[in-house]
């Protein structure tokens, strides 16, 4: 389970994320309603770990510490974190973020293997700007679980590509119900999946959160607003809680160019598994 409590970010002239309470379990896709781009990628980042609240807390079970949380999370699709860049081709986006997966495998540096082994053979050749928006969704969820310790995933925005929320939200329920990044010679594993949305879609049954809110009150009429913590930066500041994205699984941010250039096919398929 995934709770966050009073979960507050500062920013350096105004309040990033006001005061927010929720939680996430395990095999259940929750969606949390945020106005604005930058607060959802904010409370997206806080959420995977990737960004410390300047007050209240994110815990992914018992565990306290931020590492953990980092390490069992991949955030998705982040603008200007690490949302695909449309110059890439489909080989050279699965070869960049398998390159950053810290587990050693054997379609590590074989993204044309690794394509056609997850269902992509038809992108093989394609530019990621070619896309549709849930075949890069789907592509991208599925690269983020090449990493066998993520728990949790966390969906930046995934409705701003589309008027269609029917496709991305089939893909997240996919996701937290272990259909998607199934090992074939493992069990399936469920996962904690939350949606950061600008808008709750229509017909949506499942749990619901909202930027500001106790969990509780987000899914109805609030009768007095939960305070927001005091804003304490003074203009000028430092916004509170760096971003991290070295270890975000698929970043592709921070890196130099020999560090970003496409691993080519080497390995041979008579090699062992490592």
């Amino acid at each position: 389970m995934l709770t966050a409590r009073q979960l507050h970010i500062a920013g350096r002239h105004h309040t990033l994320v006001p005061a927010t309470t929720l939680e996430a379990h395990r095999g259940q896709v929750l969606l949390v309603q945020a106005d604005g781009q930058e607060r959802r990628t904010a409370l997206s980042l806080a959420l995977a770990g990737r960004m410390k609240p300047t007050t209240g807390s994110v815990v992914l079970g018992h565990h306290e510490g931020m590492a953990i949380l980092r390490k069992r999370s991949a955030i998705i699709d982040s603008p200007d974190v690490n949302e695909p860049e449309n110059h890439l081709t489909v080989r050279s986006l699965v070869s960049e973020d398998l390159a950053l997966v810290p587990l050693k495998f054997r379609d590590r540096t074989r993204p044309t293997a690794w394509l056609v082994k997850h269902g992509f053979r038809d992108i093989l050749d394609k530019w990621v700007e070619e896309l549709e928006p849930d075949r890069l969704l789907h592509l991208q969820l599925e690269l983020a679980l090449a990493d066998r310790d993520v728990d949790l995933l966390v969906v930046d925005s995934p409705d701003r590509h589309s008027a269609e929320d029917g496709a991305w939200v089939a893909l997240l329920e996919q996701a937290a119900a272990g259909k998607i990044g199934k090992d074939p010679d493992a069990h399936s594993r469920e996962l904690i999946v939350l949606g950061v949305v600008g808008r709750i879609p229509e017909g949506w049954a499942g749990p619901t959160a909202a930027a500001g809110q106790a969990m509780e009150a987000a899914a109805g009429p609030v009768d007095t607003p939960a305070a927001e913590p005091v804003e304490t930066t003074e203009p000028g500041a430092p916004a509170a809680g760096p971003v991290e994205t070295r270890d975000i699984p698929g970043s592709r941010q921070a890196r130099s160019p020999e560090e970003a250039r496409s691993t080519e096919d080497t390995t041979t398929e008579g090699e062992d598994v490592q």
